[in-house]
């Protein structure tokens, strides 16, 4: 069955001169309302969360509390304090780490769209690739694989293009 990526349409060419996109950019870097706060809140944390203070600090907590074991007999009460403690982090941390790595990939793609949009050459059908289905991924990736199958030993092949 053809998809979208069987045509092989020919590039927009693009001119020296063409003007960069205008992405009308707020002057905040995260928008305003829930999704700009919880976004803010998820970078800084994020950022926090990833230096070598913050493991610093959940050593020294799991060496407290390690100490502390036979101050309190190593009681249920004493596991449990760590246990829910570390649950209770891990469970807000997969939210937090999701928002940021949505937020890094949706900006590795507009970047990678722009370099496709900007380059003469690319085959500006692969824009927004991402939001193809599996089925569409996965021809397209075969195609691919051909091409690298058949590459001139010098050289990359030309793509087919529409005749």
């Amino acid at each position: 069955m053809a998809n979208k990526h069987d045509r092989h349409d020919e590039p927009v060419k693009h001119d020296q001169g063409d003007p960069p996109v205008n992405r009308n950019v707020p002057s905040e870097a995260h928008p305003p309302g829930l999704s700009g706060h919880f976004a803010r809140i998820a970078s800084a944390t994020s950022n926090a969360t990833g230096t070598p203070w913050a493991f610093l600090l959940a050593v020294g907590i799991i060496l407290v509390w390690g100490i502390t074991g036979p101050l309190f007999h190593f009681s249920d009460t004493w596991q449990l304090v760590i246990n829910t403690g570390t649950t209770i982090v891990t469970f807000l941390m997969v939210f937090l780490i999701q928002n940021t790595q949505n937020r890094d990939a949706k900006a590795l793609h507009l970047k990678l769209d722009e370099l496709l949009r900007a380059a003469k050459e690319a085959r500006n059908d692969l824009i927004d690739i991402e939001e193809d289905d599996t089925a569409d991924l996965e021809d397209l990736q075969r195609q691919y694989r051909e091409l690298r199958e058949h590459a001139p030993p010098s050289g990359r092949p030309e793509l087919p293009r529409a005749g």
